[in-house]
């Protein structure tokens, strides 16, 4: 049964989903803030995050979908071990270059997405869409090789980190689009599960725990990673997205990287080249037209 929304619905669904994607765009300005290593990050956002929808669960009296769940609970174990492996590699990309460069190498997941999408769910592409697929990836690469050649070492590392943390992304999107019947927060919380089971050991193995070495202000800026921009922000785009147009939610999405951008180079003084700058507006701009391009294909 298709969901009917009044006007006033839809504007605050839309109004929920730009907050939601402007608070994730904001997340590398926390995380720098945060002493502990990324796996512990990763670990301990997972453990927030799972915790606040729990509660949120019980508070609202939601029953789990429990049958859906165990149906489709390998590919919910999968795609949540790789949500926990892409947000370490993340915050390890902002501890070695620019949030930036760092964002914008992340967001080569959704052009990894469209070039396999073909090949696994024999999905197709019009002249047009593989236009903009082409360019859009051409922008990635001058992003990417530019903070490559003119970026010192460091800069080199965290890009690396990035696209990683972007092949992890791009999965977890690929993982969640076999897994039918269980609904988007449900699926969510169980991935957050399968983040915890498999960081838990790879910290106690690798850097262990160091919660002693996290000052005030550490601490503040953990639990708004993992109870703001996790918890209570999927909550919110989650809702958002079930009341928007599909287009509309794809193009609002890109409001995560575009604030990203603007608080490492406004807030931050972080340097952009201009082929950076090049390559930002050619991957942004294209892939934003890819998404008309596609619901154009759709209705025709």
């Amino acid at each position: 049964m298709k969901t009917t929304t009044t006007p006033t619905g839809t504007g605050r669904a839309r109004l929920g989903l730009i907050v939601s994607m402007t608070v994730f765009g904001t997340i590398g300005l926390f995380v720098r803030r945060i002493e502990i290593t990324s796996a512990e990050l990763a670990l301990c956002r997972a453990g927030l995050a799972a915790v606040f929808l729990l509660l949120s669960f019980l508070v609202t009296r939601r029953r789990l979908c429990l049958s859906e769940i165990k149906k489709s609970l390998w590919l919910l174990l999968a795609s949540g071990a790789a949500m926990g492996i892409n947000w370490m590699l993340l915050f390890e990309a902002y501890k070695y270059t620019t949030i930036s460069l760092a964002t914008l190498s992340y967001y080569l997941a959704p052009v990894i997405v469209t070039a396999l999408c073909p090949l696994l769910f024999h999905e197709k592409m019009t002249r047009t869409q593989v236009l903009c697929f082409l360019v859009s990836t051409l922008g990635v690469a001058l992003i990417i090789g530019s903070g490559s050649m003119h970026g010192g070492a460091s800069d080199v590392r965290g890009i690396c980190f990035g696209v990683s943390a972007a092949v992890f992304y791009a999965a977890v999107i690929l993982l969640n689009k076999y897994i039918t019947g269980v609904p988007a927060l449900e699926r969510t919380f169980v991935q957050f599960l399968a983040a915890i089971l498999v960081l838990t050991p790879y910290v106690a193995l690798t850097s262990g725990f160091h919660p002693g070495v996290m000052s005030a202000a550490g601490w503040v800026n953990l639990l708004i990673v993992g109870l703001v921009h996790t918890g209570l922000t999927y909550c919110m785009y989650f809702s958002a997205i079930r009341a928007l147009p599909g287009q509309e939610s794809s193009l609002l999405s890109y409001l995560d990287p575009i604030v990203s951008v603007l608080i490492s180079v406004l807030l931050l003084g972080e340097p952009l080249a201009p082929i950076q700058i090049v390559g930002m507006v050619l991957f942004l701009g294209f892939a934003i037209a890819n998404e008309f391009t596609h619901k154009n294909a759709e209705t025709t």
